[in-house]
């Protein structure tokens, strides 16, 4: 392809905003059958499909999201142009998109992301959680602009991307308050035998916890095993068990969630990540969450 027909840029990026050819239609004033030729021409031209339909919804395809990526950072320079031009200054919002693992904590995510509210005056952040895996494949796509996670790019899964540490935290237990009063005496001996909420064993944290237990010969009483530390905290608050959390948002853990600190597990360290397909950062949002980071959330 040796020049992109922008028009025929402008109708897909429509229509995949719309979610539909109908509405697209609606909104360019043109005719079902123009804009489907415009559409068919411009997977023409490019060599690939950028639409699969799902019944009768259309669905990007991998090609299609990196297409819609980039066209919408176009057509968002263009209106930034625009009423640059008119003389209204520049309104155009710094876009952040942010993958989170779901080990990742969210007060800990919320508290590395925040400062982008702060240092920028008109920011978008857009969130996405799940595994680790799927995040780092649509990190590869151009779909996410970092992924915040608990360990660096795993050696098994074929992306080329860099891990950036961000930083690490202790970990602190934390307890209803009838359970928090009663361990917290000869901390951390008087941990055998209690009833503890944990992270599923394939997280990071969790295998620390294991090593910290063996370490001081506790015998955790397992009631309970969770992949989202938010499940988990619901049934602490219900007086299941003790359950660890990240030492830099202690304050707000127990706030939240109207818990009681135990202790702090002594030795235990999480570390935090920032995944990017660049080995030197260049958004300028991802650079203030680095710099915060270092400076103000991990110190």
């Amino acid at each position: 392809m040796d020049w992109l027909n922008y028009h025929h840029l402008l109708y897909f990026w429509v229509i995949a905003r719309e979610g539909s050819i109908k509405q697209a239609r609606e909104v360019l004033s043109l005719s079902q059958p123009a804009l489907s030729a415009q559409l068919r021409a411009l997977e023409d031209a490019i060599g690939e499909q950028l639409f699969s339909r799902v019944g009768r919804k259309l669905v990007l395809t991998d090609v299609g999201k990196v297409v819609y990526r980039y066209a919408d950072e176009i057509f968002s320079l263009g209106r930034e142009l625009t009423n640059t031009l008119k003389g209204y200054g520049t309104r155009h919002p710094i876009r952040l998109v942010v993958g989170i693992a779901e080990v990742v904590p969210k007060m800990v995510a919320y508290k590395l992301l925040k400062v982008a509210y702060k240092q920028f005056e008109h920011m978008k952040i857009v969130c996405w959680e799940g595994r680790l895996e799927r995040l780092l494949g649509e990190l590869a796509l151009h779909t996410l602009d970092i992924v915040l996670t608990d360990t660096p790019v795993p050696p098994s899964v074929s992306v080329e991307a860099h891990s950036h540490l961000l930083g690490e935290s202790g970990v602190t237990l934390f307890g209803p308050e009838h359970l928090a009063s009663h361990y917290r005496r000869k901390f951390p001996q008087s941990l055998d035998g209690a009833p503890f909420l944990l992270p599923t064993p394939n997280s990071m944290l969790r295998r620390g916890l294991d090593e910290w237990f063996r370490k001081f010969e506790i015998e955790p009483f397992v009631v309970g095993e969770f992949e989202d530390g938010a499940t988990m905290q619901a049934f602490a608050q219900e007086g299941h068990g003790l359950f660890p959390g990240s030492s830099v948002v202690e304050s707000e853990i127990a706030r939240q969630n109207q818990v009681h600190k135990v202790g702090r597990m002594t030795g235990l360290r999480e570390r935090f990540y920032g995944v990017t397909v660049e080995r030197r950062l260049k958004h300028p949002a991802v650079l203030a969450i680095s710099e915060s980071a270092k400076e103000e959330v991990f110190r």
